[in-house]
């Protein structure tokens, strides 16, 4: 394997690690703060502008190979006709460069095929966790408004208790200033039922003296 497919499959090799880590179920607080440094670094925007030009690299060699492939299968194909020309030595030769163009395309295919699984991955829990953030965020503001509205609904209901307890204390004014209106029309009553006793009983005693007289 030549240098450039060396390097191929150990990229290959990375994304492989790299998607394992990606899917392992980290804690949410480890796994925010992993994708948010991922996301915001400068280092690792560096790295994966570094990495964009490596695939379209790899991407080249992948139509080279594909090139291959069909450029040997079509030489099998013209030796199966040429039966007078058929020689073991041309078809394992044949049969070798076919294997070795299979195995670079389905190499460089396989990594641009992950390199795009892993980008979509990575946008997907990147997505999650800013999703995840904002509902956090809603459950506590909810929250807040709930406490908020409960204590609200309490200093309501002590305030329709002093309500009422102060509409029960003006009700008892309200009797007891009935009660005394009476009691002082009762005692009026009584009074000048008094005086009225009182002057019969002295006119018949004789005790009223004659004013016209005075």
């Amino acid at each position: 394997m030549t240098i450039y497919y060396s390097l191929t499959f150990l990229l290959l090799a990375a994304e492989m690690v790299t998607f394992c880590l990606l899917v392992f179920p980290l804690p949410y607080t480890i796994r925010k703060n992993v994708f948010r440094f991922l996301s915001e670094s400068p280092v690792v925007a560096k790295v994966a502008y570094a990495l964009k030009i490596s695939f379209i690299f790899v991407g080249i060699l992948f139509m080279d190979a594909l090139q291959r492939m069909f450029r040997v299968t079509a030489e099998a194909d013209m030796l199966k006709t040429n039966q007078g020309m058929q020689d073991v030595r041309t078809e394992s030769s044949i049969a070798a460069r076919k294997f070795y163009a299979q195995r670079n395309m389905y190499l460089t295919g396989f990594c641009l095929f992950l390199s795009l699984v892993l980008t979509r991955t990575f946008y997907i829990i990147l997505d999650l966790i800013h999703t995840q953030e904002e509902y956090a965020t809603l459950k506590k503001a909810a929250s807040l408004s709930y406490t908020a509205n409960s204590k609200s609904t309490a200093g309501k209901e002590d305030q329709s208790k002093q309500i009422e307890d102060l509409k029960k204390k003006l009700a008892e004014s309200e009797a007891r200033s009935r009660d005394f209106e009476t009691l002082k029309k009762q005692a009026a009553q009584q009074a000048t039922e008094y005086d009225r006793l009182a002057t019969e009983f002295n006119k018949s005693n004789g005790l009223v003296s004659d004013k016209k007289a005075d």
